[in-house]
Order: C-alpha cells, then sequence, then structure tokens
C-alpha cells in the first residue's frame, strides 16, 4: 500500500535519513522531508520529533521516521507528544511487531547503530507492516488514555 509518510533526522542520522527517503519514494511512497539538509551541522533533535510529530497527528501523514545517532532521543522526544507511539530499534522481527502489535506509528532509528542499507530495510519492513488489532487494541486504548 502507497502511503504519505514524513521523515526527519539530526546532524546525526542525516545519512540514513537521505538513504530511507530515496528508497521509500523510489517504491512509490510519498515522502515529506523536514530535515536536517546535512549531516554537519549540529542541529537540535527535539525540534525536528516535535515537527515530525505534528505532520501526523494533524492527519497529513501516516506513519513517520525520525533518525539520530541512536534513535534513543529521537524516540523521548516524539513519545512526549499526544498520540504518538514511537519506537527506536534495530532489528527487522522488532520493526515488523512494533506495528503489528503496538500500531507504533513513527519508528526511531541510529545512523551510529545501523548503516544505510539496514536503515533502509528496516523503514520498508516498518512501512510494511500493518496493525494486527484485536487484543492489542485494548493494549493501545490504554497508552492513549
Amino acid at each position: 500500500m502507497i502511503m504519505k509518510l514524513v521523515i526527519a533526522a539530526d546532524h546525526g542520522g542525516y545519512d540514513i535519513k537521505e538513504a530511507i527517503k530515496a528508497a521509500l519514494t523510489a517504491d512509490g511512497h510519498e515522502v515529506l522531508d523536514l530535515g536536517t539538509d546535512n549531516g554537519t551541522d549540529s542541529v537540535d533533535y527535539p525540534a525536528f520529533a516535535k515537527a515530525l510529530c505534528a505532520v501526523i497527528t494533524e492527519g497529513k501523514a501516516t506513519l513517520g521516521i525520525l533518525c539520530c545517532g541512536t534513535g534513543i532521543g529521537m524516540s523521548m522526544a516524539a513519545n512526549k507528544q499526544k498520540g504518538i507511539r514511537a519506537a527506536v530499534l534495530s532489528d527487522e522481527y522488532s520493526a515488523r511487531l512494533t506495528r503489528n502489535h503496538n500500531n507504533a506509528n513513527v519508528l526511531c532509528l541510529g545512523g551510529r547503530v545501523v548503516d544505510n542499507e539496514k536503515a533502509v530495510l528496516l523503514a520498508r519492513t516498518f512501512v510494511g507492516a500493518e496493525f494486527e488489532g484485536g487484543r492489542h487494541q485494548r493494549r493501545i486504548d490504554m497508552l492513549e488514555a
């Protein structure tokens, strides 16, 4: 299924952001890039996370991908936003299950943790997975309460 996606990174995640954006665009997805525009100038990850989350909560994109050095800072910033379920991960199994079971709407990756090839694989897995609902919805409702 073709989706509207949003992506952002700080300087530590710039390279994987660019690789992910190119791959997902080639797959036919519409990818809104909120920056940063280079990997050399130091920027503040919370501002990028907040901007990306606003795009999702306003319904302008279905899923988001945030990239920083480890993915941890971005996930902490994103999860402070109401309606966001962000997951930092570095393996394919978690990329699939965080959508299947947790209905995550933001993937967080670290450019110092995964290389471009792995980042693209994880992003494609995340975007391609679907929420299973059922017993998992009760837990999502508890998170949102």
